[in-house]
């Protein structure tokens, strides 16, 4: 198989304000200008700040996502936001599943299924986080609750959807604390969730699915990373809330990509 871009996503979380993003929309959408054929991207910022991060997006090639969705098409589910609404405002991805929705809303794998056929139903493309927490690897349970949450997530899926979906990997103990987990460690759960939708698909389908390393990823690690062809593309948080520190992680992936095809 032909080695194909990395896909670098900068999850903004709840941070910032109205016109920081728009000023930091612009930043990373002019130095994407230079290395748009190298490397895909997408941002995804608070809800109420979508359409104004599009507009400064413009014509860049950085796509935009959402940071979450409803399970549910429509009806009295206050503060929610359904699928359709986010395509309504030209989203293209969705991040579901990741582990501050699992901790802090308490949502299940059942629930995280949900999400992801509703949102895939609707044209969206879903990026969908897994990932153990430091107990649960310090008992040798990791890929056990990793294969946990990727089966939960994608039962009923079909093969032919596989391609609207990407899988991020984000151990728990490394999201926000400073600590990342080696290259080589990455690596290996990367290969572990590869064979485990080669086992749930086979080879020709789970190939469409990129899998993407989140966890304190930042300009400085990022070379190691991109280094194993397992890894392809990261899931930035803190390190994508600056400008130059997002762009630096795009041109390593940009650099990767290049040393892939030799």
């Amino acid at each position: 198989m032909h080695p194909r871009r990395l896909l670098i996503g900068g999850n903004w979380k709840m941070n910032g304000d109205l016109a920081g993003g728009v000023e930091l929309a612009e930043a990373v959408a002019a130095a994407f200008e230079p290395i748009r054929t190298n490397v895909d991207a997408v941002i995804f910022p608070p809800f109420p700040y979508l359409q104004s991060v599009a507009r400064a997006l413009g014509h860049s090639g950085i796509e935009l996502g959402a940071q979450d969705c409803s399970a549910k098409p429509n009806g009295a589910r206050t503060g929610e936001v359904s699928a359709s609404m986010l395509v309504d405002l030209g989203v293209q991805h969705v991040i579901i599943g990741h582990s501050e929705r699992r901790q802090f809303h308490h949502e299940t794998d059942r629930l995280v299924c949900e999400k992801v056929h509703v949102a895939m139903e609707n044209g969206l493309k879903v990026m969908l986080c897994v990932g153990e927490t430091w107990e649960e690897r310090s008992a040798g349970r990791a890929v056990e609750v990793v294969q946990k949450q990727l089966r939960g997530a994608l039962e009923g899926l079909q093969g032919d959807r596989l391609a609207a979906l990407t899988v991020a990997y984000e151990p728990v103990w490394a999201i926000g604390t400073g600590k990342s987990a080696t290259p080589k460690d990455a690596a290996e759960a990367h290969e572990a969730i590869r064979r485990d939708l080669e086992h749930l698909y086979d080879r020709s389908s789970s190939a469409a699915v990129r899998i993407l390393y989140g966890g304190s990823v930042n300009a400085a690690n990022a070379p190691s990373l991109f280094a194993h062809l397992e890894i392809e593309g990261a899931l930035v948080g803190g390190a994508s809330l600056k400008g130059a520190d997002f762009a630096s992680i795009l041109g390593s992936a940009a650099t990767a990509f290049k040393g892939r095809r030799g």
